[in-house]
Formats: C-alpha cells, sequence, structure tokens
C-alpha cells in the first residue's frame, strides 16, 4: 500500500505557519503534533489486539481466504486511496475540532483493518521469530534518525513531494498489476525495498512540512501525515522481513 499526505502551502489560512509563528506556538504545535502521532500508534495496536481476539477479524482473514486476495485486495486498495484522502481532508477542518479527530480516527482504523492480515501472517506462520517487534524496532530506529536529520539539518524537503506522488501513483498501478496479472508481476523483495525507500522520503517531507508550513492549528493533520509516513514504513519492514524470513 502507498500513499503520502502532503499539506498544501497555499492553502487557506496559511499565513499563520510554524516557521513564521513565536517560539512557545512553535514548541506547543510540535509537542502536539508528536503526543497525537503517539496517540494514533496507540489506539492502531489496541484496534490490532482487538482484532486478533474478536469475531471481526477472523471475518476479515475468511474473506481473503474465499476470494483468494484479489477482491479484497482491490477494495482495500480502493478503500485506502478514497477514504486515506476523506480522512485527511477531514483532519484539515477549520470548522470542527471534532471532524478533525474523526479524520485521524478514520485512517487509524482504515490502517488497522488493512495491516491486520500481514500482521496474522508474521504472527502465526513465523512463529518465535518476532518479526512484528523486529519491524517496529527497525521503524522506530528508521523514523527517528530521519526526522533528526530534517530538524538538525532544518532544510526544506519540499522538492520531494511530486516525486512521492509520483512514486506513491506507481507502486499504487504496481499493485493493481500484480493483482490482475499475478502470473505476470510478481511483487518481491524489490518492491519491499521500493517501498521502504518511499516511506524514508515521506518521513523527510512531513518533517520539514510540519516544521516550516503547517498551520499552527493544524496539529491533528500533522499528526495524521506522520502516522501515514510511519504506517507506510512499517509496512514495508515488515513485508521485507517476512520475505527474508521465508528464505531460511
Amino acid at each position: 500500500m502507498s500513499q503520502s499526505f502532503q499539506y498544501n502551502q497555499y492553502d487557506e489560512g496559511f499565513n499563520h505557519a510554524v516557521a513564521d509563528a513565536p517560539a512557545d506556538a512553535r514548541a506547543t504545535f510540535i509537542r502536539l503534533t508528536y503526543l497525537h502521532v503517539a496517540g494514533a500508534i496507540l489506539a492502531f495496536l489496541g484496534l490490532e489486539l482487538f482484532l486478533f481476539n474478536s469475531p471481526f477479524g477472523n471475518s476479515i482473514l475468511q474473506m481473503f481466504v474465499r476470494s483468494q486476495g484479489m477482491g479484497p485486495l482491490l477494495f482495500l486498495m480502493i478503500a485506502f486511496v478514497g477514504v486515506g484522502y476523506l480522512a485527511q481532508y477531514m483532519a484539515r477542518s477549520a470548522s470542527s475540532v471534532a471532524v478533525k479527530y474523526a479524520g485521524l480516527g478514520l485512517y487509524v482504523v482504515l490502517q488497522a483493518i488493512i495491516f491486520f492480515p500481514l500482521l496474522y501472517m508474521a504472527d502465526r506462520f513465523f512463529p518465535g521469530k518476532n518479526l512484528i517487534a523486529t519491524a517496529g524496532i527497525y521503524t522506530g530506529c528508521l523514523f527517528g534518525g530521519l526526522t533528526l536529520a530534517a530538524v538538525i539539518t532544518r532544510k526544506d524537503f519540499s522538492f520531494l513531494g511530486p516525486i512521492i506522488s509520483i512514486a506513491g501513483f506507481l507502486m499504487i498501478g504496481l499493485i493493481l498489476c500484480s493483482i490482475l496479472f499475478p502470473a505476470s508481476i510478481g511483487l518481491g523483495m524489490w518492491f519491499s525495498f521500493l517501498g521502504i525507500a518511499l516511506a524514508a522520503a515521506s518521513v523527510l517531507y512531513s518533517t520539514s512540512n510540519i516544521m516550516l508550513h503547517y498551520p499552527t492549528d493544524q496539529h491533528v493533520a500533522a499528526a495524521l501525515e506522520l502516522f501515514a509516513s510511519i504506517a507506510l514504513m512499517f509496512y514495508y519492514i515488515l513485508r521485507l522481513l517476512m520475505a527474508t524470513s521465508s528464505r531460511d
């Protein structure tokens, strides 16, 4: 899966950008943003635990098994793009705080549903290898390093925006082709490396965007953008670990 959220610096209300705000307002915005990211991650983990121990999780798995994966993957890919952009729009709402949080919550729920089959396979098909925890540690370290680099250098990575968008649509096209023509296109380890590279670029872009261009009242939308990048990175790191472990 691939999707990147990018805040348009020409959106209405951009005159209150973080870079132009007082120091205390910047600090408050950054603190709230990362607190909301942490909250989104905890909510995601809670939803995954619920799916692992509920009939609803079994229903998702059975849907994949009965249809051999094609139908649900197509549906989830469409839902991921469509609902993802809806969630982004809601999180940027200027009229209602409740709508902002509903957008972030909607996106977390969508990610939890999309991730569940992959997490289930990593847990049940690779017993004792702790792939989920390992992927989480790798993701945290890589995200932390990229964030630190963006903060220390203070470089504006907005030039990555068009590259991320093009690469994202290319990956969606590859996923679609692999679903429709599985005998012709296989998404091997190379695809996971491509996904990790895209996620790394997205973290740099998102962090720079948040530090320099976001309005100071948009910490919920900023948290959604960062959570999307973290989820994308975790997804492809876990996918890569599963591919390498299956060769052992």
